[in-house]
């Protein structure tokens, strides 16, 4: 154990001119100096989901055995290199089965039920704010939310409803369904800006003086470096370096926004490479749960219904309408690109995780992620044998390298109150749940 000069409280910030600058988890931020008191704290534990649109092509998703002797498929074959922290869910069905409104709805609410015309919004508080609303108490933010499309809160997305069923998984309650930020400038003013400034002039002034927000705590980042070990330094010189790469590629992404000429100050836009917006956005949940700015994260790679097309692998077909097969062999195999696809590219955000230290793990091994769809076949809008996985240590309490497969009756909303039990957050009920899941050992189909 290396012992810092100084000793620093876990929420330490460094305020400049229209900044908050949150530090990761330093050494001189142990709890005490002894290696013994160091193990002997309890890790933090951290959640987030990450939803994949218009179902999956499921022959190329699951694995033909159950237990621990099962071999990954083609999509998800990606998550390999975290076998041994990975859970294989089948056989859950979609509380409320209703295309693609109660696919998104329903995925961490559970929730049997929806609203009935395009103004009735309806469905039940999702996990992710439950949990926000007791680890909220310790941290900036609350919760994140963040998507790669921009959300629409109006008109009609599918079968007659709401937009807002399709385009988000988190419900702060039955009647208000939470909007995905899909601007990476915007998400890294939430996290970096000083909230307790009413007025963005001074950030909008240093923008575009093309100012880090790093110029504004240059000294007091310089004094706490003499003050801390030299792990820390080294520590600090990667987060405050990855902050600011961040902050550089938002304003290479930002020269090419269009011109709308309606605004007095020209809007801000994602990047339109896939790639490098999906980057942004997955570093800017990384640096937020590094700095444990919040624990609680909730990312769409799309949203229900998308027509993202994805020419760099191979596919130019329309991704919904390529969902819908009809169970052709060719098209099903030609989708399962775009599922692998995503779990590669989520595979390579658990990485940068795993290798991020976390007190005495990593990040990874203090978070439980919830991945998948809220669809099986979309050609039927199938919600039964849903596909999921779990993932990350669970802060030392989910059981990996296992497929584990219930009963075509079993609800997803068992799935999410089990994963509420493993978060010290227990319920009574969430959703339609009948019952928590045995997920630390074999079910009996």
């Amino acid at each position: 154990m290396t012992i810092s000069k100084k000793s620093l409280p876990r929420r330490t910030v460094l305020r400049g001119l229209g900044v908050t600058l949150s530090l990761p988890l330093l050494d001189a931020m142990s709890p005490a100096l002894t290696a013994l008191a160091k193990t002997a704290a309890k890790p933090v534990h951290r959640f987030q989901a990450i939803y994949v649109p218009n179902g999956m092509a499921m022959q190329y998703w699951t694995p033909e055995k159950v237990g621990r002797d099962f071999e990954l498929t083609p999509i998800l074959a990606p998550f390999e290199p975290f076998r041994d922290q990975l859970l294989v869910i089948s056989g859950l069905r979609a509380s409320w089965a209703y295309v693609h409104a109660g696919a998104s709805a329903s995925f961490l609410t559970g929730t049997p039920r929806g609203g009935q015309n395009e103004t009735d919004v309806l469905a039940s508080t999702s996990m992710d704010q439950i949990l926000a609303r007791e680890l909220g108490k310790t941290t900036q933010l609350g919760s994140l939310e963040v998507s790669m499309d921009k959300f629409a809160n109006a008109g009609q997305c599918t079968a007659g409803l709401s937009c807002a069923y399709t385009q988000t998984i988190s419900w702060r309650t039955p009647t208000q369904p939470l909007p995905m930020e899909n601007n990476p400038r915007a998400v890294f003013e939430r996290l970096f800006g000083d909230s307790g400034s009413a007025d963005p002039a001074v950030r909008r002034a240093r923008r575009h003086q093309k100012q880090s927000i790093l110029d504004s705590v240059t000294d007091k980042l310089t004094d706490l470096k003499v003050a801390v070990g030299p792990r820390d330094r080294a520590k600090l010189d990667e987060y405050t370096e990855a902050v600011r790469d961040v902050e550089r590629r938002i304003r290479i992404a930002e020269q090419q926004r269009d011109v709308e000429p309606s605004f007095t100050e020209q809007p801000s836009a994602p990047p339109r490479v896939f790639e490098e917006h999906l980057g942004l956005m997955l570093d800017l949940q990384f640096l937020a749960l590094q700095a444990d700015l919040t624990r609680v994260v909730t990312f769409m790679m799309g949203r229900e219904q998308s027509t993202r097309s994805y020419p760099q692998i191979g596919v130019p077909d329309a991704h919904h309408p390529l969902s819908h097969h009809e169970d052709d062999p060719e098209r099903i195999a030609v989708m399962s690109k775009i599922n692998a696809y995503h779990a590669k590219l989520t595979a390579d955000y658990l990485a940068r995780l795993r290798a991020a230290e976390d007190g005495d793990g990593s990040l990874f091994d203090n978070m439980t992620i919830l991945y998948g769809a809220g669809i099986s076949n979309s050609t039927r809008h199938l919600g039964s044998d849903l596909p999921l996985v779990v993932l990350g240590g669970g802060a030392g309490k989910l059981q990996g390298g296992r497929h584990l497969r219930y009963s075509a009756d079993t609800s997803n909303a068992d799935l999410l109150m089990t994963l509420m039990d493993k978060l010290d957050m227990p319920l009574d009920r969430l959703g339609n749940s009948t019952t928590k899941l045995p997920i630390d050992t074999l079910p009996e189909v």
